[in-house]
C-alpha cells in the first residue's frame, strides 16, 4: 500500500492502512462461553451465547476469523458498560429507489468490485447512506440488523464530538482553556500548560508511546489498568507523565490523551459520557437502539479512546448527525461549522497535521477534493463523511490483526461507491 503523505513522523496511529488503537479486555481471560452481558440483557441479544476470544490472543493476531467475528459483535462482555440510551423515536432511514450503480475500481494495477473489497476485506458490515437514504445495507458473517459491533477508535471521534457538545452547552466555556480548569487533578503535571484545544488535537506535549508490540510502552501500561479495572487508575497514569515538547508544538497519537478528554467533558457537564452522549445525540436525533461503552472500572468512567458498541445503522445515524452540521431536530447540538476542522484545507486544526481533532481527514485525492473525513478503529471500522456529496459510509471489517489486514485501501472504495453514486 502506497504510505499517505504528509502526516507526522510522530504519530504511531495510521488508519490506512495501520489502525491502531487497544482492544482491552482482560488478559487473565482465555476462550469464553455463554455469559451474562454486562448490560443486563443476556437473553435478548442474538449473539450473547457465542464464545468469544481474549485480549492477548487478540494482539498476538492468533484469533481465527470466526473467534474475531464473535468476539468484536460481544465486547460488553468484556468490561463492565454503560449504556447509551436511545430515544422513542428513531430517526428514519429510507431506502434509496435507485440502487447504487456498479462500484469497480483499480487499486495496485488490479481491477476490482465491491463483492472482491467485502471478501477480501473480511468486511462483516456495510451501510450506504445518500441524502440520507439507504443504498446499501449488507451483513455478513451472521451479524443481523440488531448486531452491536466495536467501535474502537471510531469513538475517539465520539468523545470529540461531545467536547463540541460540551462547549455549545457553555459547561467548557473555551477549548483555550487549561486543561487543569477542569481537571484539577493534573496540576503540576505535563498537562499543567495544555489547553482544551492542545488535547483535542494530541497536541499536549506530554510524552507517550502508543506502540503496542512493545510491553513498555505507556499504550500498554493503559492496556494493563484497564484490565486491572480500577475507576480513575488511567487518568492518574497521564498525570504521571513528564513533558516531551511544549505543548501545542508537535502532534503525538496518544490513546491516553482521549482518556484525558473524555474526562474532561465528563467533569464540565457533572455526568457520565455514556449519559451526555444519550441526552445529546443518542436520544433527540434518534437512534434505534441502546448502545453500550466500556468502562475502567465498575461504575467508573468510560473509556473514551474505545469500547462503544452498537449497530450499524445508528452509527450511520451519528455519521447523519455529523453530516448535517450537528442538529437534532430543530437543536443545534454542536457549535456552527464545528466540523470544519476536519477537512485537511480548512479550520484552525487542520494546522495540527493528521489526526484533526480526533477524526482523519481524507487521504486518497478524490476524497480530499470533497472534503471529506472519517471516523477510524482497529480491526477495520470506518464511519466516512463526503460532505461534497451528502454520503455517509459505514464499514465493519473482521480483521484478525489489529492493523495491516486489509487488502484493499477502504478510502480508494469509498471513492468508487461515491462516483457510483453521481
Amino acid at each position: 500500500m502506497p504510505t499517505i503523505t504528509g502526516r507526522s513522523s510522530n504519530a504511531e496511529w495510521r488508519p490506512r492502512p495501520n489502525l491502531l488503537q487497544a482492544l482491552a479486555c482482560s488478559s487473565v481471560l482465555t476462550l469464553l462461553t455463554a455469559c451474562t452481558s454486562h448490560s443486563g440483557t443476556p437473553h435478548t441479544y442474538p449473539h450473547a451465547q457465542e464464545p468469544i476470544g481474549d485480549v492477548q490472543t487478540m494482539y498476538d493476531g492468533k484469533l481465527s476469523e470466526e473467534t474475531a467475528v464473535t468476539t468484536f459483535r460481544n465486547i460488553n462482555r468484556l468490561f463492565p458498560v454503560r449504556t447509551i440510551k436511545a430515544g422513542n423515536h428513531p430517526f428514519p432511514l429510507p431506502r434509496r429507489n435507485q440502487p447504487l450503480g456498479q462500484v469497480a475500481f483499480d487499486y495496485e494495477g488490479k481491477r476490482y468490485s465491491l463483492d472482491d473489497y467485502v471478501s477480501l476485506n473480511r468486511v462483516t458490515g456495510l451501510l450506504v447512506l445518500k441524502d440520507g437514504q439507504v443504498v446499501t445495507e449488507r451483513y455478513e458473517k451472521g451479524n443481523t440488523p440488531a448486531t452491536r459491533w466495536m467501535s474502537m477508535s471510531v469513538a475517539k471521534s465520539i468523545t470529540s464530538t461531545l467536547v463540541g457538545a460540551a462547549l455549545q452547552d457553555g459547561a467548557i466555556h473555551s477549548l483555550d482553556d487549561k486543561v487543569i480548569r477542569y481537571l484539577p487533578s493534573l496540576a503540576g503535571s505535563g498537562y499543567e500548560q495544555a489547553t482544551v484545544r492542545q488535547v483535542l488535537a494530541m497536541r499536549s506535549g506530554v510524552k507517550w508511546s502508543e506502540k503496542y508490540a512493545d510491553p513498555t510502552s505507556d499504550r500498554r501500561m493503559m492496556l494493563k489498568l484497564q484490565t486491572e479495572q480500577i475507576p480513575g487508575s488511567a487518568l492518574k497514569f497521564m498525570a504521571s507523565l513528564p513533558s516531551a515538547a511544549p505543548a501545542g508544538t508537535r502532534t503525538n497519537y496518544s490513546t491516553g490523551e482521549t482518556q484525558v478528554l473524555g474526562q474532561l467533558v465528563s467533569a464540565a457537564v457533572g455526568k457520565p459520557l455514556a449519559q451526555y452522549l444519550s441526552e445529546k445525540v443518542w436520544a433527540p436525533y434518534g437512534m434505534q437502539s441502546d448502545a453500550n461503552w466500556w468502562l475502567d472500572g465498575p461504575n467508573g468512567n468510560e473509556v473514551g479512546g474505545s469500547g462503544i458498541s452498537a449497530t450499524l445503522e445508528d452509527y450511520g445515524r451519528f455519521g447523519q448527525f455529523v453530516l448535517s452540521g450537528g442538529k437534532a431536530g430543530d437543536k443545534q447540538v454542536l457549535p456552527n461549522n464545528w466540523m470544519s476542522f476536519a477537512s485537511a484545507t480548512t479550520g484552525t486544526d487542520a494546522a495540527y497535521g493528521d489526526f484533526a481533532s480526533m477524526w482523519w481527514p481524507a487521504w486518497t485525492a478524490a476524497s480530499k477534493a470533497d472534503k471529506a473525513f472519517t471516523a477510524a478503529g482497529i480491526f477495520g471500522q470506518f464511519t466516512y463523511i463526503n460532505p461534497t456529496h451528502n454520503v455517509v459510509i459505514v464499514v465493519w471489517q473482521a480483521q484478525t490483526k489489529a492493523t495491516g489486514g486489509e487488502v484493499i485501501d477502504d478510502m480508494v472504495v469509498f471513492d468508487a461507491i461515491t462516483k457510483a453514486l453521481q
